[in-house]
């Protein structure tokens, strides 16, 4: 059987959940090249994550952005040739929501591919909502997803929803 490979990028601020959502979905081990973060009580990426899983014929690769501006210049660099992008902003702290807009603003000017909002967090008193943030962003509140990022079977659904934007453009 042929296979065809299909890259997706995940990207978004820092703290919102790439690898989390990576790890998740991945059916092999994840590679990631997470270190301790300075000003947190966590790690951060810092080049990529990538984890794989197949479906069908289909050998799905993601591809983790970091999220920190310093290391931007990896992100058209991890967007060539990806068939869309699952951008996360965690619903919880809506300090993220400008980075959000800037990470959003800067792929698409480079490469307009399908994109799905996945708002984390969901089990934080107060989250804001996705019609909420996809408003905020300016984006179609159909294309913004309420995630649990731990959770495969939620993980799955903005992966499908993604797919789905990719099957009408």
């Amino acid at each position: 059987m042929n296979e065809t490979a299909i890259k997706i990028l995940v990207a978004g601020p820092s703290g919102a959940g790439k690898t989390t959502l990576i790890q998740t979905l991945s059916q092999s081990p994840v590679v990631n090249t997470d270190v301790p973060c300075s000003t947190a009580n966590r790690s951060t990426t810092v080049a990529m994550d990538f984890g794989q899983l197949q479906l069908d014929q289909y050998a799905i690769h993601l591809f983790g952005a970091p999220g920190q501006e310093r290391f931007d210049f990896t992100w058209e660099i991890l967007l060539d040739g990806a068939l869309g992008v699952l951008l996360l902003v965690s619903g919880k702290d809506a300090t993220h929501f400008p980075q959000a807009r800037r990470i959003y603003d800067y792929l698409l000017s480079r490469n307009p591919v399908p994109l799905v909002l996945g708002i984390t967090h969901q089990d934080h008193p107060n989250c804001w909502d996705g019609k909420e943030v996809a408003s905020y962003l300016d984006l179609d509140p159909a294309a913004a997803v309420p995630i649990n990022a731990t959770d495969l079977e939620s993980a799955t659904e903005l992966l499908v929803r993604l797919f789905d934007c990719v099957e009408r453009a």
